[in-house]
C-alpha cells in the first residue's frame, strides 16, 4: 500500500511530537512513524522517570536540613512509593494519552519500523523485516529524522555478557539491587548514583576522570562530594578492564589497578549513539549508523546528488541524531524550528533563517542549558571558561559562594554552593554561568536569558533581585565583577 502525505517524521518522541504540531499547525499533513511507545524515550525511560525517582528523597534531604521540619521527618524513604509516582508519571508505560493528543491534533500515526527507500520516500514495516504488510509513505514536501539516540555499551570483555542495565533498566527498575556498579562520570552516571544511593543501595560509580568533566572543575568536586556525603564510593582514574556474573548472579568488575568491584546490578552510563543504522541512510548516499550533519536551517547535508531529489530540501534532521545537543529541551526547540521551516518551504512563505535557522544553530552551541539533578545540583548555560579560553575569547571570570546570598541560607542550614559567571571582556556580556547547589536549577533561566539576549553586563545592575531569595547570588556577582569605573 502506498500513499502521500506532506510530511513525514520518523520518531514520535518530543522532538516529533513538536515537529508534527508545527507542521499540522500550517495546515499540512503529517505522519509520525513510530515502532515504541509515542512520547519517545523522554516521557518512559529518561528524563521523566529519573527525575521523579530522584526528587521524593532530594525533598526529603531539603526537609533535614531545616530546623522544625527536620524533627518532623521521623522516617525513611519509601522506596515502594517513590516507584508507584514513577509509574504515574510515565502511564504505566502506556502512550494512550499521546496516541489520543495526536488524534486530536490531526496527525497521523504509522505504528512499524521506518526506513527511508530513496528521496521522499518511507517504508514502514511491523516487525522491521520490509515484509508483506508494509506500507510506503511518500512526502510532497519533507522527511524529518527524529529518532534519537541510544545508549553506548562499550566493548568492556565480559561486560555485554553480564546483562548490563542501561538508563532503562534503571529508570524502570521495579526493585532497587542491593549493590549497582555504576561505568561512567557524566550526567545519567551522576544522577543515577544519586538515585540509588537515595534508596539505600551501596553505589560505586567508576569513572575514566573526574565526574561531570565538561563542566567547570568545581561542579565534579561538588557532586563527588555529594554522592560520598549520601554513602556512595566514587573512584575516578579507573578503568573497567573486564566483566563477569558469576553462577550465582554477582557481577564482578576488574579494574586496570588490579582490584575488583561486586555488585547485583551493573550500569553502563558511557555515552550515546545516533538510532540511524537501520532507518535506509543508505537509500540517499549516507551512512548508516551515523551522526546527521545538518546545516543552519537543521537540513540534512551530504545527501548523494543523485539521491537528492528535485531541489534537494527535502531531509531534516532534529534532536539527539543531529549531535548538536543532546537534551530533550534542545531537540524540542530544533524540532519547533523545522517544523516551521518545513512549513514555510511548503506553504511559499519566505524564510528568515535569521530567526530560527540561524539562531537555532548559534543557540546549540553557544547557549544550551543543562541541569544534573544530582547532590548537590548543578547546572551551567554557555561556555566554561576553558572552553571560552580555547575558542579565542577574551574572558574575565568572576566566582562567588552561593551563601553570600541571604536566601541560601534561608533555604537550608549547612547551605553549600558556588556560582561563576564567564563574561566575554570585548563583547561586556555574560557567555556562561554555572551554579552548584540545592535548588539552583530555577537560577538557569535567568542566566540563559542573559546570554542568548546578549544583555550587557552594565544592564544586569538593573535587574534587581528580590530580597532575600537565592537569586541575590548575581548582585554578589556583579560587585564582585565590578563596575567599569571601579574597574579603570
Amino acid at each position: 500500500m502506498q500513499r502521500e502525505v506532506d510530511v513525514i517524521v520518523l520518531g514520535a518522541g518530543p522532538v516529533g511530537e513538536n515537529i508534527a504540531d508545527r507542521v499540522r499547525a500550517a495546515g499540512l499533513e503529517v505522519v509520525i512513524v513510530e515502532h515504541e511507545l509515542v512520547g519517545g524515550e523522554c516521557s518512559y525511560w529518561a528524563c521523566v522517570p529519573s527525575k521523579v525517582l530522584l526528587r521524593s528523597a532530594a525533598a526529603l534531604r531539603a526537609a533535614k536540613r531545616v530546623p522544625g521540619a527536620a524533627e518532623a521527618v521521623t522516617g525513611d524513604l519509601d522506596v515502594e512509593a517513590v516507584l508507584r509516582r514513577r509509574d504515574y508519571w510515565v502511564s504505566d508505560w502506556s502512550d494512550d494519552g499521546a496516541v489520543s493528543w495526536l488524534d486530536d491534533a490531526g496527525i497521523g500515526l504509522e505504528r512499524g519500523h521506518g526506513r527511508l527507500d530513496g528521496p521522499r520516500r518511507v517504508v514502514v514495516s511491523r516487525d522491521g523485516s520490509g515484509s508483506d504488510d508494509a506500507v510506503t509513505l511518500v512526502a510532497r514536501h519533507a522527511v524529518v529524522v527524529a529518532t534519537g539516540s541510544d545508549p553506548v555499551v562499550p566493548p568492556i570483555p565480559g561486560l555485554a555478557e553480564a546483562s548490563p542495565w542501561t538508563s532503562r533498566e534503571a529508570t524502570s527498575v521495579e526493585r532497587p539491587p542491593r549493590r549497582l556498579a555504576i561505568i561512567g562520570g557524566g550526567v545519567v552516571a551522576c544522577e543515577m548514583a544519586t538515585v540509588f544511593a537515595g534508596f539505600g543501595t551501596e553505589v560505586v560509580v567508576l569513572a575514566r576522570s573526574g565526574l561531570l568533566g565538561n563542566m567547570e572543575p568545581f561542579v565534579g568536586d561538588a557532586v563527588t562530594a555529594g554522592l560520598r556525603g549520601l554513602g556512595a564510593t566514587v573512584r575516578t582514574g579507573v578503568q573497567t578492564t573486564g566483566v563477569e556474573r558469576t553462577d550465582a548472579g554477582d557481577v564482578v568488575l576488574t579494574l586496570d589497578d588490579g582490584s575488583t568491584v561486586v555488585a547485583d546490578e551493573v550500569l553502563v552510563a558511557t555515552g550515546r549513539k545516533p538510532r540511524t543504522d537501520a532507518i535506509g541512510l543508505e537509500t540517499v548516499g549516507l551512512e548508516p549508523g551515523d551522526w546527521l550533519r545538518v546545516d543552519d536551517g537543521l537540513q540534512v547535508e551530504g545527501l548523494d546528488a543523485s539521491e537528492a531529489g528535485d531541489d534537494g530540501q527535502w531531509l531534516y534532521a532534529a534532536g539527539d541524531v543531529n549531535h548538536r545537543a543532546l537534551l530533550t529541551h534542545q531537540g524540542k526547540y530544533q524540532g519547533r524550528a523545522v517544523g516551521d521551516l518545513v512549513a514555510a518551504r511548503a506553504t511559499g512563505h519566505p524564510i528568515d533563517l535569521s530567526s530560527w535557522g540561524v539562531h537555532a544553530a548559534t543557540a546549540d552551541h553557544s547557549a544550551v542549558p543543562q541541569v544534573v539533578f544530582a547532590e548537590p545540583e548543578a547546572v551551567a548555560v554557555g561556555l566554561t571558561e576553558a572552553q571560552a579560553t580555547k575558542a579565542g575569547r577574551t574572558v574575565r571570570t568572576v566566582e562567588v559562594s552561593m551563601t553570600s546570598a541571604s536566601g541560601a541560607g534561608i533555604l537550608a542550614d549547612g547551605y553549600e554552593g558556588h556560582a561563576k559567571l564567564v563574561v566575554d571582556e570585548e563583547l561586556g556580556t555574560v557567555i556562561g554561568a554555572t551554579f552548584t547547589g540545592q535548588d539552583v536549577s530555577e537560577l538557569l533561566h535567568a542566566a540563559t536569558v542573559a546570554i542568548v539576549g546578549e544583555v550587557p553586563v552594565e544592564r544586569l545592575w538593573h535587574a534587581v533581585p528580590a530580597f532575600p531569595t537565592m537569586s541575590e547570588v548575581w548582585l554578589r556577582l556583579l560587585e564582585s565583577y565590578g563596575r567599569p569605573e571601579a574597574r579603570a
